[in-house]
């Protein structure tokens, strides 16, 4: 490594979906996994279900954004959560909560 220190920040954020029309598993599979894969390739960061896994009306999606600035990575944050509530199609957006963490 060179003499200048290195920063590394990571943007995360937790965010619950609510899926009213959700009767079974594969309806709640079809609203999560075509959120999670237009965010993977439009907004280039890392987006998984994390939670609500056996629930058919209710999930909960993980973003991370790893960045070497910490206002970067909460405008990224920012920007995916926006985005994700003007596309979700078959879901309402619920509560959602961010967290920058400065790692090195």
């Amino acid at each position: 490594m060179g003499k200048d220190k290195t920063s590394m920040y990571i943007g995360t954020c937790l965010l619950s979906i609510e899926i009213p029309d959700g009767e079974s598993l594969k309806d709640k599979r079809h609203v999560v996994k075509s959120i999670i894969e237009r965010a993977k390739r439009e907004l280039h960061l890392s987006v998984a279900e994390v939670g609500g896994l056996d629930e058919w009306d209710y999930a909960e999606i993980g973003l991370a954004y790893v960045s070497n600035s910490a206002k970067h990575a909460d405008e990224v944050i920012a920007k995916a959560v926006n985005w994700i509530e003007t596309n979700l199609k078959d879901g309402i957006l619920g509560n959602y909560k961010t967290e920058i963490v400065r790692m090195f």
